[in-house]
């Protein structure tokens, strides 16, 4: 049996192995690329893609066709930022019941990755620059609706609303909504009737959408002293009003229709309001007797619903411009 010695270097401790000079870069490294991403995530980047869904295909719609460039990219820019500014500062109010649920444990705050101090800076600034650019590029309306929707998302919904009526996502669907006017604003320096049909497509919307995920997640509502509707009222009324707000929302998007859309906006939002309505209705009917059932299948079909329709709204208008 042989035995291997390492050969003695000048400097180096027999036995202790040499860590790498790069080893502190890399962490550091990897630190910055966790704090980044920590930011990324303040801002709710699926909610920012869904609001810029609905706000796009406005756009076009209100212009008869591409609207100007600079135009177009104010707003994608500008109101990502307040969509984003928004939802860091919704974390700021929230780190307390964040905590809490089982769902908002790991973001940035709950995990202590980023400081409150810098998230609320972070929040506040990008909210500055956003109706800077809104201001400076578009117009007084646009803008205007611009700074109303960050402090109607975090002052009066999340501050207030949320945490004192089961109403709350309700009124918090006018802020969700919002982006519908603002890109319209943008444009055309007005609010027109289609601009408002298109609006209350979103604003329904959002009482299925958000009921669902309420549903799934009522235990950590409960636990964290949060009204939504699913925590405060039976099945039988959550089901009533799910069922309520689909139809609400086809008939909207319905209504939309007639005021400057096109057959192939039309058809699509029979066919997939008839596929949305569809499934709210299963929920509520499986609901009586499963426990079991899965209401975020519905949640997952709201959100094909919205992009579909409002895909449809572009094509519709990129055709007829």
């Amino acid at each position: 049996m042989s035995m291997i010695t390492e050969r003695p270097v000048p400097g180096r401790t027999p036995g202790v192995t040499e860590r790498p000079a790069s080893a502190p870069r890399v962490k550091a490294r990897r630190d910055r690329m966790a704090i980044l991403r920590a930011y990324v995530a303040l801002t709710k980047p699926q909610i920012v893609e869904l609001l810029l869904v609905t706000t796009v295909p406005t756009m076009i719609v209100a212009a008869g066709g591409w609207p100007d460039p600079l135009t177009f990219a104010i707003v994608l820019v500008g109101g990502g930022l307040a969509g984003g500014a928004a939802s860091a500062l919704n974390c700021y109010i929230d780190r307390d019941i964040d905590e809490l649920m089982r769902r908002t444990k790991r973001r940035p705050l709950p995990a202590n990755t980023i400081t409150p101090r810098a998230v609320l800076i972070f929040g506040l600034t990008m909210s500055v620059v956003s109706v800077v650019l809104m201001a400076a590029f578009t117009n007084w309306l646009a803008t205007a609706l611009t700074a109303a929707s960050i402090f109607y998302y975090d002052v009066v919904y999340t501050l207030w609303l949320k945490r004192r009526t089961p109403a709350n996502t309700f009124w918090g669907g006018v802020c969700g909504a919002a982006p519908v006017l603002i890109g319209w604003a943008a444009v055309t320096g007005g609010l027109s009737p289609m601009a408002w049909a298109l609006f209350a497509v979103v604003f329904f919307w959002q009482m299925p959408h958000f009921y669902a995920l309420a549903i799934k997640y009522k235990d950590d509502y409960a636990r964290a002293g949060v009204p939504m509707l699913p925590v405060v009222r039976s099945m039988k009324r959550v089901n009533f009003e799910i069922v309520l707000y689909t139809v609400l929302t086809l008939a909207a998007s319905l209504v939309a229709w007639p005021l400057g859309l096109g057959l192939v906006y039309g058809v699509t939002a029979i066919v997939m309001g008839a596929v949305f309505l569809g499934e709210a209705v299963r929920l509520a009917y499986r609901s009586r007797t499963d426990e079991t059932v899965k209401p975020m299948r519905l949640f997952h079909m709201s959100i094909t619903y919205l992009t579909v329709v409002f895909m449809a709204v572009a094509v519709d208008a990129l055709i007829a411009g």
